[in-house]
């Protein structure tokens, strides 16, 4: 018997077939490319902690071998990742940090010295205004702007901020211009994610 290949049956079953077909085949390639996925990940992961302690400029083995360096343990703090550092015989804490910004997830690092001051910081996002929000990961001299900025008080309460208006230098960074409410959810991500996270310091003491 001829097949019919015009036939509403033919087409349902070909088009079914084409699909299982085409999955199958996805599917072999994402296992097959996962393990390659997951070690990209990893390192990007690594370079945005080196990026937070100033070491820049790093790919692939170096990176790694500098990670493996500087980085001493990986701690939790209240389900927060917190990284031992030491640079330069200096203690430092990395804090990781994840918070909102105006249209999607923020993210960062902050490195934290013994006085309780910013060593260094790295933002990123997953979906900010280029040439705006996006300037919270694309500007490196805006991260910079918080090296050595106070990030505790007395009682120990966080008071590192980022504002439309400096009026304490100390603590204070000004906003990304043009970027208010991007800039508003990096502060509310330094509030809530420092605030666990003390300098080694005050472990000391």
């Amino acid at each position: 018997m001829k097949l019919n290949t015009n036939s509403n049956s033919y087409i349902i079953i070909y088009s079914a077939i084409l699909v299982v077909i085409v999955a199958f085949l996805l599917a072999f390639v994402y296992q097959a490319l996962k393990p390659m996925q997951d070690a990209n990940v990893a390192l990007d992961v690594k370079k945005q902690i080196l990026y937070s302690l100033n070491i820049r400029g790093l790919d692939g083995s170096a990176a790694e071998a500098k990670y493996a360096e500087v980085v001493k343990e990986e701690q939790d703090v209240d389900g927060q990742k917190v990284y031992a550092c030491q640079i330069d015989g200096q203690d430092i804490r990395v804090a990781s940090m994840k918070g909102m910004g105006l249209w999607g997830g923020i993210s960062g690092y902050v490195a934290i010295d013994k006085e309780g001051k910013v060593f260094g910081a790295y933002f990123n996002h997953e979906s900010e205004t280029a040439g705006l929000g996006a300037e919270i990961k694309d500007s490196q001299a805006w991260q910079e702007k918080f090296i050595g900025k106070k990030i505790y008080d007395e009682n120990g309460n966080v008071i590192l901020s980022v504002v439309k208006k400096v009026d304490n230098p100390e603590s204070q960074v000004d906003c990304v211009t043009g970027a208010t409410l991007t800039s508003n959810g990096v502060d509310a991500m330094l509030k809530d994610c420092l605030k666990n996270v003390k300098p080694t310091k005050a472990e000391e003491e």
